[in-house]
């Protein structure tokens, strides 16, 4: 299975596989052994202290039910192909289109939501950050190719916030059902923060 091929599908897949093993993993892990089947928060919410009004959710509520990235892939043998051949250029891509299309979660469409996750500037003057992508793992983005749209928010804080990449926050505001594409990842949902935090383990 070649580098580049494995890691693009492997951001789709590990998001479908993650939701069965959802209930063993606990909330807040420590932001450098992110991945995507082990996001930031973990898959549950026990313990934490969501802000008033806010309904505090997990990555993977983000992802439709029945969701499979992977299912048009399954059958074909990845090894075979090298980084270097024409058709493995043409399968990434189409392994692309669909993480990049990936659908997302209509009943969370103007939900007031809580979420972690780390920081990828699009916009910054002065160390100030006023436009950025939350991802659910360390390095998204950035070391690795980009997660599927249903799991990258483009946010922009109503007051510029003081975090560099990859700083471990928390977004508190109403969740949009809205696509954007930036040069670092499409992405399915948006928000207006109306608070962006630092992350601390169990939600407070």
């Amino acid at each position: 299975m070649t580098t580049l091929l494995s890691r693009t599908l492997l951001a789709g897949a590990c998001v479908a596989a993650s939701l069965a093993v959802a209930p063993a993993l606990a909330a807040g892990p420590a932001p450098e052994a992110t991945t995507a089947t082990n996001p930031l928060g973990g898959k549950s919410s026990s313990g934490a202290k969501p802000a008033a009004g806010a309904k505090q959710i997990t990555w993977m509520e983000l992802v439709p039910p029945g969701w499979d990235p992977s299912k048009d892939f399954k059958d074909i043998d990845l090894g075979k192909l090298e980084d270097n051949d024409p058709r493995a250029a043409e399968l990434l891509q189409k392994m692309q289109d669909v993480l990049n299309n990936a659908p997302t979660n209509a009943a969370l469409n103007g939900v007031q939501v809580r979420l972690p996750g780390f920081v990828v500037p699009l916009e910054e003057s002065k160390g100030l950050v006023s436009e950025f992508l939350l991802v659910p793992y360390f390095g998204a983005c950035i070391h690795t190719p980009p997660p599927p749209a249903n799991q990258i928010l483009h946010v922009r804080p109503r007051t510029p916030v003081k975090f560099r990449a990859m700083d471990a926050v928390w977004v508190s505001g109403p969740l949009r059902t809205e696509r954007n594409d930036s040069m670092m990842g499409a992405s399915g949902y948006s928000m207006t923060a109306e608070a962006v935090t630092k992350y601390v383990d169990g939600g407070k």
